[in-house]
């Protein structure tokens, strides 16, 4: 059977971009260290309570003697806590990790204006870490539908210097 010459290079340039994207998928997690969320990051999504998730917020940590800071936030329906009745304020130019979970439906978690979004399902942890080069304000949306007030959950995040961090937001 004879196949047509622009056929045929359509065929092995398929078949290139397929190796192209197994190749990909292989470097991120091999390379990278890319995960999928895991059994180790689930948790009760009805009992929170022993969890950091029971008082979420921010906490300064200190690994390998550089000073970093947690916040664990909860997404619920529909607000998040904190960030919405209490904008989440952390220092500029720190090393942030959020861990975010849901107690109760699917969520989303999008800081506006960066590339910072993940979904949070309900029992599992949902973690990145960032660096906010200069104080702002940034926006926080749920960018996955939630039930009929979704569009009103919203929140915020105050990027500030570090001197005015450690003075007025630093709760041990």
């Amino acid at each position: 059977m004879h196949i047509h010459k622009f056929e045929r290079f359509w065929i092995k340039l398929s078949f290139v971009v397929i190796a192209f994207f197994i190749a990909t998928v292989v470097y991120g997690f091999v390379v990278m260290d890319l995960k999928v969320i895991g059994a180790s990051e689930t948790l009760d999504p009805q009992d929170l309570g022993g969890t950091p998730f029971d008082n979420p917020g921010v906490r300064e940590v200190t690994k390998n003697g550089v000073t970093e800071y947690e916040v664990y936030v909860q997404t619920i329906q529909f607000a998040f806590i904190p960030g919405t009745s209490e904008p989440i304020t952390v220092p500029a130019n720190a090393k942030v990790t959020f861990y975010i979970t849901s107690p109760d439906v699917l969520h989303g978690f999008e800081v506006a204006g960066t590339n910072l979004n993940t979904m949070t399902i309900p029992g599992q942890v949902a973690r990145f870490t960032t660096i906010f080069p200069e104080p702002a304000s940034y926006g926080i949306v749920c960018n996955e539908y939630c039930g009929p007030a979704h569009h009103v959950m919203e929140g915020k995040i105050n990027v500030v210097p570090q001197s005015e961090f450690d003075e007025n937001y630093l709760v041990q």
